[in-house]
């Protein structure tokens, strides 16, 4: 089981002091040894999580020691790393699929250049936050992710830890995120949608050309 206390009588020459449970009860012997990380040094007043053990007197002692925000850190990480493998792993399919011709490669190359605008879009809204500039509109971030850019913006809001935590904006952007799914199994898996991607395919080829 584990509680969580606060540190009192933290002697830092000896390393150890004692820890009271939070809502009262016997306080409890701590030692530096058994903090899970030794990335800053306890101090009297910190809040800590912890688990007792008995040593071979039948003393209570704190092990699996660590800091609430460090935990708290550990599954923001965790989740960082799943969400970047969402926008991954949907390219490197958009990618097969257009490898071994089931969509053609205009689908493929609007994602990329799409998620890299939308990408930089927010890395500009978040310098722009930071020295009071004048800000990208919430709208046109979400226009952006709709159209395509989904995975440039996710990857923008976990790395550069922008949009990420505003609840609001996160509901509507997974909104367009279905919405552009739902758009891109219209466009590659009926008559009609193949139709227009073939249409719209070959209008572009004859505009570049004669850039060619």
């Amino acid at each position: 089981m584990r509680f969580q206390g606060k540190i009192s009588e933290w002697n830092d020459d000896k390393g150890y002091g004692f820890v009271e449970p939070n809502g009262g009860g016997e306080r409890t012997f701590i030692h530096i040894k058994s903090f899970k990380s030794r990335a800053r040094r306890p101090a009297n007043g910190d809040l800590v999580i912890y688990e007792v053990e008995k040593d071979s007197r039948q003393r209570s002692n704190a092990v699996n020691v660590s800091f609430p925000h460090e935990r708290s850190l550990q599954r923001k990480r965790g989740g960082s790393n799943v969400s970047l493998v969402w926008p991954l792993l949907f390219i490197s399919s958009i990618f097969a699929l257009t490898l071994f011709q089931r969509i053609p490669a205009i689908i493929l190359i609007v994602y990329i250049s799409l998620s890299i605008i939308t990408f930089i879009a927010y890395a500009i809204d978040k310098h722009a936050a930071q020295n009071n500039h004048w800000r990208t509109q919430e709208s046109t971030l979400h226009l952006l992710a709709l159209l395509g850019g989904w995975p440039g913006a996710l990857s923008a809001q976990q790395l550069l830890r922008h949009k990420s935590a505003k609840v609001e904006f996160r509901q509507v952007f997974w909104v367009t995120v279905f919405m552009n799914l739902l758009l891109l199994c219209g466009l590659t898996m009926s008559d009609p949608g193949r139709a227009m991607l073939g249409t719209v395919t070959t209008e572009i080829l004859h505009l570049i050309a004669p850039w060619a």
